[in-house]
């Protein structure tokens, strides 16, 4: 088994100042997904311009963060908005979700397309392969900030998390224990799954012409596929639990209209041409 190392979830404090590994994994992201964007755009016949990529990434920018919070207080934490409506604000504190910020970056997207005179799915095939890149870093800043853990496993990447830091986790030991039962890394999973192995198929799919819409089809499908699936070992969200049948979440539920249009997309797309 493996022990959690307690890692602070600030990176730097300068006073009353203080940088969270969170927000810089957020940055990471953003800085892969412009890099990696300026580059396909050099392709010869891309038809994208530097400046194209820089205003599309400041778009999404908008669209992750404001449609990520907005989405994670709905259908997450509805009942902290009752209780203080400026912890919808507290982004700091963690707490995004990947379907919000999905919702957030269609509505920049869609913004930006009609700015630009493009088709929607346009600029939406030419972004989705970059996205994987920022649920990698974001996965990651939730494994630092010690949440989203999984259910509990015998399995040797296991990992005991100290009852101390995580008394939750601890609650139906003895009152001297040290580290709780090992539970699943399921943010690394996520970081594993919806991040490098989703980018890297998107990334080779995208490289070679495409019909349109096939590319946003194709990310949609795989990634409601892989989020549904890692649901089955991640703890559900306390204030929610399990919707349905004993083992349903609001992250399946939310996956399943992806794996539907995901779906429909690329039949659409590969009819047409």
């Amino acid at each position: 088994m493996l022990t959690y190392p307690d890692l602070d979830p600030i990176a730097v404090a300068i006073g009353p100042l203080r940088v969270h590994w969170y927000g810089l994994m957020y940055l990471a992201g953003f800085a892969c997904s412009w890099g990696l964007g300026r580059w396909r755009a050099a392709r010869p016949g891309s038809g994208w311009t530097a400046d194209m990529v820089d205003d599309l990434i400041f778009y999404c920018i908008i669209g992750v963060i404001a449609g990520g919070r907005l989405g994670y207080m709905l259908f997450y934490g509805f009942d902290q908005i009752l209780a203080n409506p400026l912890n919808l604000f507290k982004v700091w504190e963690g707490g995004m979700s990947f379907h919000g910020g999905l919702i957030g970056v269609i509505a920049a997207m869609a913004l930006f397309a009609r700015r630009q005179g493009l088709h929607f799915f346009q600029v939406a095939d030419f972004i989705v392969p970059l996205v994987p890149t920022g649920l990698l870093f974001g996965r990651i800043g939730n494994f630092i900030n010690g949440e989203l853990w999984g259910h509990r496993t015998d399995l040797p990447w296991g990992v005991q998390l100290p009852c101390a830091v995580f008394p939750g986790q601890c609650a139906d030991q003895g009152p001297d224990a040290l580290l709780s039962p090992a539970v699943h890394p399921s943010q690394l999973y996520e970081a594993g799954l919806e991040g490098l192995v989703l980018f890297l198929i998107l990334w080779t799919y995208s490289s070679r012409p495409r019909p349109m819409m096939a590319v946003s089809g194709l990310f949609l499908l795989l990634y409601g596929c892989f989020r549904f699936l890692i649901e089955f070992v991640r703890t559900p969200d306390a204030q929610l639990g399990y919707l349905a049948f004993g083992w349903l979440t609001m992250g399946q539920i939310l996956s399943i209209p992806m794996i539907a249009f995901g779906g429909l997309f690329l039949v659409i797309a590969y009819r047409r041409r």
